[in-house]
């Protein structure tokens, strides 16, 4: 099959929607399909681009001076797709669409296949009503957020609305952003969600196209052979790892608060970057805990670090569809631990630590009940080891080939 990815979240970016489209065009590719990648980018010298088409990775026309945050913004949508079939005319002859994100590459994507009559598959990653909500400040988010429903609506319709209710959509900023995703999932043939909580989520506020849950996958290239047990044992320091995004809604500051309250010895090493990094390294120079901080690094020196921890974090609190960090965790055999109960979803019963509530005190409850009693780091490891051969995406590959080879009956 050949099969095009649309993006806006990909080139210059890390991140579980990043990670998760390299497995998966790994994955195709070694099944011998056709795979090209559409993505926003920041600007590229003429040897990047080669390095790039090389691998069938072509950034679309992109602003240059504007920036959402630290993510690439795509130029308008009508610019993209008379770009893409000016510059790559092959793609009215392509099998699939597949649309990652809901901006204006991904719109652009959507907008071509049902133009060309190609089917599209929307992925739903995001919580963008949450992510909204951490980036914009408070007084601004209902503005921002009827703008951005505003523009979208320019390009594909809105025919369903999402009022204000006491479940996920407690404002107006939140009912629009849901709005938003909603709308833009129904314009696609086919909707895929990373999990059954997200998905049903989606289902509530209006998503009617068919839809199915697929799972990411851990890519087999990157798969460790040989990893062994962790164990800790009672007074050794107990090593942590975070290696999400160091931001607001991954809510790293209230984890910080809960390490101030641990009593036992720990040590917390933090990968990745984000708008609360200089906040976080305050609070804990402040607080003085143990904590280090190595900002971005190559995934080999972070895979080597997850393989030395005794316990992998993700603290977010309904927000997260899926937690890559989970499953990364899980290939190297380390404990998880984390405060929402929709990630039990994502790894093995009995492989992982669910603080009581979301707050600093109660995951410190969790932290230090852990090591008073450290031979369940052991006992959760195991659990880990013995189901890990089933994140790999060779085996979870398979399923959405048979999405897609069913793309001529999703209309």
């Amino acid at each position: 099959m050949k099969i095009a990815f649309f993006s806006d979240c990909y080139l210059d970016l890390t991140g579980g929607i990043v990670s998760s489209i390299n497995a998966q065009k790994a994955a195709l590719e070694a099944n011998g399909h056709t795979v090209y990648v559409f993505s926003t980018s920041y600007p590229k010298s003429s040897e990047e681009l080669k390095a790039l088409a090389k691998q069938n990775i072509f950034p679309v026309p992109s602003c240059r001076l504007f920036f959402r945050g630290l993510t690439p913004v795509s130029r308008r949508p009508g610019v993209i797709e008379k770009w893409l079939l000016k510059n790559h005319p092959e793609i009215k002859k392509f099998d699939i669409f597949y649309v990652h994100y809901e901006s204006g590459c991904s719109i652009a994507g959507l907008r071509l296949g049902r133009k060309l009559h190609i089917p599209t598959v929307q992925v739903m990653h995001g919580r963008e009503d949450m992510g909204e909500a951490d980036l914009i400040p408070f007084g601004f988010r209902t503005i921002v957020a009827v703008l951005l429903n505003w523009f979208h609506s320019w390009y594909l319709p809105h025919p369903t609305r999402v009022p204000r209710d006491c479940y996920l959509a407690d404002t107006i900023a939140k009912a629009k952003m849901w709005a938003l995703m909603v709308n833009h999932a129904n314009y696609a043939d086919y909707v895929l969600a990373p999990s059954a909580h997200f998905l049903k989520k989606l289902n509530h506020y209006g998503v009617t196209k068919p839809s199915h849950v697929f799972v990411n996958g851990f890519p087999d290239s990157r798969y460790p052979a040989h990893i062994q047990t962790k164990s800790l044992q009672l007074g050794e320091e107990l090593k942590i790892i975070w290696h999400s995004r160091v931001s607001g809604e991954k809510r790293i500051i209230p984890f910080l608060k809960a390490l101030a309250q641990v009593t036992g010895k720990f040590r917390l090493d933090v990968y990745g970057d984000g708008n609360t990094l200089a906040r976080a390294r305050r609070f804990a120079r402040r607080h003085h805990l143990n904590v280090k901080f190595h900002g971005n690094v190559p995934f080999k020196d972070l895979t080597t670090a997850i393989a030395n921890a005794h316990l992998d974090v993700l603290v977010s609190y309904n927000f997260d569809t899926f937690g890559m960090t989970l499953i990364e965790a899980e290939a190297y055999g380390v404990p998880v631990f984390f405060c929402d109960p929709d990630m039990q979803e994502i790894v093995p019963k009995g492989s992982f630590i669910l603080s009581r509530s979301e707050t600093p005190e109660s995951m410190a409850e969790s932290l230090n009940d852990l090591l008073a009693r450290p031979g369940r780091i052991e006992k959760m490891s195991k659990v880990m080891l013995a189901h890990r051969d089933e994140i790999l995406i060779s085996k979870r590959i398979k399923e959405l080939e048979k999405i897609f080879m069913n793309g001529h009956n999703f209309k």
